[in-house]
């Protein structure tokens, strides 16, 4: 039998990661159709991540002036940052239409060639988590990327023929969250790789106020920086807690978020003025209190909470770690002082000099 790949193992376990915590920056198939209604469909309305607005802005001007496609394109960073949305956002300032599709939905070479001749010239195909597409159907694309043209087999054994047919030419859009699985030459093919980073509070706020006038609600400028102050710097967290928030306000029969609401909505929920849910808490509950401020391995740690390896690794290891409350060692995972100071708990000697070594 032949041996899975560490990769192949990734996908399976990426597949079957947690969507419930309200703080999850991955979203549900349900939250996708929502967050369309939000999302802005122009550069212009689109707020942060100026440095790649701008290098977006000098790409797809100076391709509409050659009246060429634009390069390929890849986004990378951590989920919920816009990935999706600014892919549209290409497609739209370029006037041309946008094919969506995954990585674990193109399957055989077969599956990605019906997807590129089926492409009107100068289309955009947008693959979100390109980073899970196997080999063959990366290889597929490289003459695809590089010349347009498409090397299809025909036959099998020694009367198969290889049949090189031009296609479109199209601009390929991908998104992925871990750009460290993604083959060097794949990567080269690439004419801009753009790295989203973590929102900035104001940032965040302006996102809230554009997201509550078309959810047709008003907010005060105070709930607003409080809801960006607990979003973890990522909008679609910010987006999905002024969805709760909404909904409580509403029982209460009001369309004016106050500071108040936000205030008893998110205790309601569990989400502290770090941003931090009931398994952020409990992962550095269980590093401070079970395993002395540690170090202790990822494994181990999952089971001490009861979640999945993966989901403590991609869903909320980064923001602890971007908060100064985890640190990844060689060793395993360490609480930082500020870890212990965040859940009111004494500092032992043995933490504050282990992490002097630091």
């Amino acid at each position: 039998m032949m041996k899975r790949t560490t990769k192949d193992q990734f996908s399976e376990q990426e597949t079957d990661m947690s969507l419930d915590a309200i703080t999850s920056p991955v979203a549900s198939d349900v939250e996708r159709i929502s967050e369309t209604t939000l999302r802005p469909r122009s550069l212009n309305e689109f707020i942060g991540q100026s440095e790649i607005k701008q290098h977006l802005k000098i790409i797809l001007e100076a391709a509409k002036r050659r009246k060429q496609p634009a390069e390929h394109i890849l986004f990378a960073g951590p989920p919920g940052l816009g990935k999706t949305t600014l892919a549209s956002i290409v497609a739209s300032e370029l006037g041309v239409s946008i094919r969506v599709t995954s990585g674990p939905a193109i399957l055989r070479a077969g599956d990605i060639a019906a997807l590129l001749t089926d492409l009107n010239e100068g289309d955009v195909l947008f693959i979100d988590e390109i980073h899970r597409l196997n080999h063959v159907v990366e290889e597929t694309l490289y003459p695809a990327m590089e010349d347009f043209k498409l090397d299809l087999m025909l036959g099998k054994g020694p009367g198969a023929n290889v049949i090189r047919m031009e296609i479109p030419q199209f601009t390929l859009i991908g998104a992925t969250t871990r750009i460290g699985l993604l083959a060097s030459p794949f990567m080269d093919r690439f004419g801009h790789i753009a790295r989203l980073d973590y929102y900035s509070q104001d940032e965040l706020a302006q996102i809230i106020f554009r997201s509550a006038g078309l959810l047709n609600l008003s907010i005060e400028p105070g709930a607003a920086l409080e809801l960006a102050k607990r979003s973890r710097g990522t909008p679609r967290i910010a987006n999905r807690l002024l969805r709760r928030v909404r909904d409580v306000v509403e029982l209460n029969g009001s369309d004016n978020i106050t500071f108040s609401d936000v205030i008893n909505t998110l205790d309601l929920y569990g989400v502290d003025e770090s941003g931090l849910d009931h398994v952020d808490r409990a992962i550095l509950q269980s590093i401070c209190v079970t395993f002395n401020g540690g170090p202790v391995g990822l494994t181990t740690l999952a089971s001490s909470v009861g979640e999945d390896p993966v989901t403590i690794e991609l869903v909320y290891e980064p923001y602890l770690i971007k908060c100064g409350y985890l640190m990844k060692t060689p060793r395993g995972r360490l609480a930082t002082i500020s870890a212990f100071q965040h859940l009111n708990l004494e500092v032992p000697k043995a933490v504050t000099q282990q992490q002097k070594l630091f």
